[in-house]
């Protein structure tokens, strides 16, 4: 038997986006469900900022992001800011902090950010269910059909897609938003994992396997797209917020430049250390400004064991530029299972940057994620969530 069921909206996937959607939606008296896939609502929220969530970011702003349209993100982020979100976690007694770069993280744990957004579900009526598939919609006149795997029919005037992008497929990411995207005839650019390690094969690889967990502030570059953060060495590669960022700019065949000691002119530092301290071994020298395994390591990798008296001026270059000019190929990336957002997503000239609806479709909304509209680490991709979900939410 089939059960049909009728909303003003209806939000397909119950993450910080789709949260946000369906409780400003519910502000304005509109009948809301918000449909789930898997069995837990925000799971993203719950394993982020090393489970404190880092939910947004004080310096938040177009520039943070990457899209084929940089200005897209704009007229969201002027209706609703970081601050406004940041009175909401207020109003709800959530302590929290700032760490570096304007980061800001739950004392407690993200569970209090999801237990925030499940209050205020419950305040505007907004229904909420899950473990439910969506098997079909039907676009007719100016209404959405909704079918389930259980034969459940949802009708609704307004229908909005926060179903996110591939990132994490352990928690529940899939590529629905992208289906129905294609279902409609919506552009789609192409996708790729970002905010993730980077991986490497031969000797390379070799080295990072040796300094697995050893970890140092390091400056990586692609063309001019410079980040000056933490690196960390793994078995696989290189990881770390500076490697993160930068593999957002990273492509298939593509270099990046790395600097294991940024404020450091290591041709100079050598040159002087080899009058001022002569009889001193190389790799001790170079564990004077980095981690001893890493001196080691270089060293090793170099063919390079003498005193730094004994050292020629294109010994002292070889080692400065492996050390503040390191250029490197990767062989790819960690993937999906590991990459914190997906790159790209819906074609920003697809919608409607003051409402987040379908250009070609009244009714159809896009938000957070699954938009071509990527943040850099650091909250920034939470606030995109916020801002986009509460313009939906006002225009639903």
């Amino acid at each position: 038997m089939k059960i049909n069921k009728n909303f003003d909206v209806v939000v397909i996937g119950a993450g910080a986006a789709g949260l946000m959607c369906a409780i400003e939606a519910g502000k304005r008296n509109k009948k809301v469900l918000i449909i789930e896939h898997s069995s837990k609502i925000a799971e993203k929220i719950r394993i982020s900022g090393g489970g404190r969530c880092n939910f947004t970011n004080i310096n938040s702003n177009s520039e943070n992001f990457l899209s084929n349209n940089k200005h897209f993100c704009k007229s969201a982020f002027s209706k609703y800011t970081q601050n406004d979100f940041i009175d909401l976690v207020k109003k709800h007694k959530i302590k929290f902090h700032e760490k570096k770069l304007g980061q800001l993280f739950c004392d407690n744990s993200a569970k209090d950010i999801i237990e925030m957004l499940i209050t205020e579900c419950e305040i505007q009526k907004v229904e909420i269910i899950l473990n439910t598939e969506i098997k079909s919609i039907i676009r007719e006149e100016n209404l959405y059909i909704l079918e389930t795997e259980k034969k459940v029919k949802f009708i609704c005037s307004s229908l909005v897609i926060a179903t996110g992008g591939l990132s994490i497929p352990k928690i529940g990411a899939s590529d629905f938003g992208y289906k129905i995207a294609n279902q409609f005839n919506l552009k789609v650019t192409n996708l790729y994992p970002a905010l993730v390690p980077l991986t490497f094969k031969d000797d390379i690889l070799e080295f990072c396997k040796s300094l697995a967990g050893v970890s140092i502030e390091a400056s990586v570059k692609i063309n001019k797209t410079i980040f000056n953060e933490g690196l960390i060495f793994t078995h696989r590669g290189i990881s770390g917020p500076s490697i993160l960022q930068i593999s957002s700019y990273w492509k298939p065949d593509r270099s990046i430049e790395v600097n294991l000691l940024p404020k450091n002119s290591m041709d100079k530092t050598l040159k002087e250390r080899r009058v001022k301290t002569p009889k001193q071994n190389i790799s001790n020298v170079l564990s004077d400004f980095l981690p001893s395994k890493l001196a080691m390591a270089i060293t090793s990798l170099l063919n390079i064991n003498q005193k730094i008296g004994d050292a020629s001026n294109s010994t002292l270059n070889q080692i400065s530029n492996f050390i503040n000019k390191l250029n490197v190929l990767p062989t790819g990336t960690e993937g999906y299972k590991t990459a914190e957002v997906t790159l790209g997503g819906i074609d920003t000239n697809e919608i409607n940057s003051a409402t987040m609806e379908c250009k070609k479709y009244s009714g159809l909304y896009f938000i957070g994620e699954v938009i071509d509209v990527t943040g850099h680490l650091g909250g920034h991709n939470f606030q995109w969530a916020w801002s986009s979900g509460y313009v939906a939410g006002q225009n639903v």
